[in-house]
């Protein structure tokens, strides 16, 4: 098998100036979201460019990140931006849209973050109803909007 390199170009950035947060298009890519109003949600995947570095890309376990996890987890199971390959992957709650902007309640990305694709959240592709997690995390919320009151930091172990 060949080796294959992959070019991803950013469409935009990740904006947050003080009171809120935005996904500020290229102007090339501006016409893209066209047919975007009427979607309430979408997937913003990202690229974690604050940890694409060698020694994060050689990460392959974690030291248990969250309580009740096993004493080393794969990075394939968590949503760590230390990853052979930076890409994260949001649902976000849009607010609005104007050209070249799309104005959302909040993305956990940092500002000035490269956006690499953006897809409308449709329920009939990304809605699961029977879904299955390990007992250590079977306590977060079942629900996005359930997550926002959800005690996060108390699932995390500090840095050792």
């Amino acid at each position: 098998m060949s080796k294959k390199e992959f070019v991803i170009n950013p469409l935009g950035y990740v904006r947050h100036n003080g009171t809120g947060f935005y996904l500020e298009l290229l102007e090339k890519y501006a016409g893209a979201s066209r047919g975007l109003e009427g979607f309430n949600y979408i997937n913003v995947l990202w690229w974690a460019n604050l940890t694409d570095g060698n020694e994060y890309r050689a990460i392959l376990e974690c030291e248990q990140p969250y309580k009740g996890a096993p004493e080393k987890v794969g990075v394939f199971a968590t949503r760590s931006p230390g990853r052979p390959n930076p890409i994260s992957l949001s649902s976000v709650n849009v607010l609005s849209l104007e050209k070249g902007k799309i104005h959302v309640a909040y993305i956990d990305a940092e500002d000035g973050t490269p956006i690499i694709d953006i897809k409308p959240y449709h329920p009939s592709l990304d809605r699961i109803r029977d879904v299955k997690v390990p007992d250590w995390c079977s306590h977060w919320p079942k629900w996005y909007e359930d997550s926002a009151v959800f005690n996060w930091e108390a699932e995390f172990i500090s840095a050792r």
